[in-house]
């Protein structure tokens, strides 16, 4: 059996320590290390040398190997991870007044199928473990020597699919060792999962919850979001309105703007209807350029006029910015379009943290 030791949290490492009699008080020095993303024994210069060989000989240490980078004229940086297992995923760090961003992948792929989204069109091929959500963040910044301050969970897959792992880099990401980022500095992005939302409840977690909406009916939205089909628009609308009472956060629901789609003064209207009431944000986003789909994104004229209904019937509207759009690195344009053809992904051969 081979343990992913840098998805464990202290008390796990101790743990898995102990059946190989190493005594606990290296777990915290171990996992120091690994929460500042170092992905080789060697590299931890506390540990004497006979230590760093054993331990390297049962435990791999799985990070992300920068394949390409790609570099926007707004410095933006799209990163081509390649994984263990020769997995290739996408990553983007976003530079703002407040401090960097990184918009994190959770699978590698998505089973969603949105209509207007890169990601999905290859399907799922699998889900990221705890440490390799971290080490895109971790990689990120040290190839570009900066502090990431913020991270969305925005990037390929969706994350609530993935939840577990998902739950347990929330609580890996906080680490003052590592990335040391905050709850309230953390965006998860869902197109909808109602099952999912009501667990993230419970946890009562202070990120920012954003649901991707795209369409006021679950008949439009059918044809752009599948999952519609077995989550409609008034069970998810239900478990936003006690996610967002539960935990105190308003919600922030996305809405891309798709020309002559979901972008008429009609639309805005029943969006404002289907919110009115509930702690809620709407933020637009002009849809971005997908090579091999068929939408485009609605004129800015259009898209400010949306946001005009919206906000003239109380509902908070903002106007999403594009970054990295010329190296299809905006929002819905992540798919690992420099993949080498008939890639292939094996089996996980690691044991899950329990």
């Amino acid at each position: 059996m081979t343990y992913d030791i840098a998805s464990q949290t202290e008390e796990e490492l101790r743990g898995t320590l102990a059946e190989f009699a190493l005594p606990s008080f290296r777990a915290r020095q171990i996992a120091a290390w690994l929460r500042r993303g170092v992905t080789g024994f060697d590299e931890m210069t506390d540990l004497p040398a006979p230590l760093r060989a054993e331990l390297a000989a049962r435990f791999p240490v799985y990070g992300c190997e920068i394949e390409k980078r790609q570099s926007a004229r707004d410095g933006t940086a799209k990163y081509l991870y390649r994984l263990r297992d020769g997995e290739q995923i996408e990553t983007v760090l976003m530079r703002y007044k407040h401090g960097a961003s990184v918009c994190v992948s959770t699978q590698a792929g998505c089973r969603m199928g949105c209509a207007f989204c890169a990601t999905g069109l290859g399907g799922l091929r699998r889900n990221l473990t705890a440490s390799e959500m971290s080490a895109q963040i971790m990689t990120a910044s040290r190839d570009q020597d900066i502090r990431v301050s913020h991270a969305v969970l925005m990037g390929m897959g969706e994350p609530l699919d993935n939840f577990e792992n998902v739950l347990r880099f929330l609580e890996l990401v906080g680490d003052e060792r590592g990335a040391g980022i905050g709850m309230r500095h953390i965006s998860l992005s869902t197109c909808g999962l109602t099952d999912e939302i009501d667990r993230l409840r419970g946890h009562r977690l202070q990120l920012t919850l954003s649901v991707s909406l795209h369409a006021p009916d679950d008949g439009l939205r059918r044809q752009l979001m599948p999952i519609t089909r077995k989550y409609p628009l008034e069970g998810l609308m239900r478990a936003c309105r006690a996610y967002a009472e539960e935990t105190g956060r308003r919600i922030s629901y996305e809405y891309a703007m798709i020309d002559s789609i979901n972008d008429s003064d009609a639309c805005a209207r029943e969006l404002a209807s289907l919110l009115r009431g509930t702690l809620a944000h709407v933020n637009l986003i002009p849809i971005n350029r997908v090579e091999g789909a068929r939408f485009v994104g609605s004129p800015s004229g259009r898209v400010a006029t949306f946001a005009a209904v919206l906000s003239a019937r109380g509902i908070p509207a903002t106007v999403r910015r594009t970054l990295g759009a010329d190296i299809a690195a905006a929002c819905g344009q992540l798919r690992g379009n420099m993949w080498e053809t008939g890639a292939v992904s094996p089996e996980n051969d690691y044991a899950a943290p329990q």
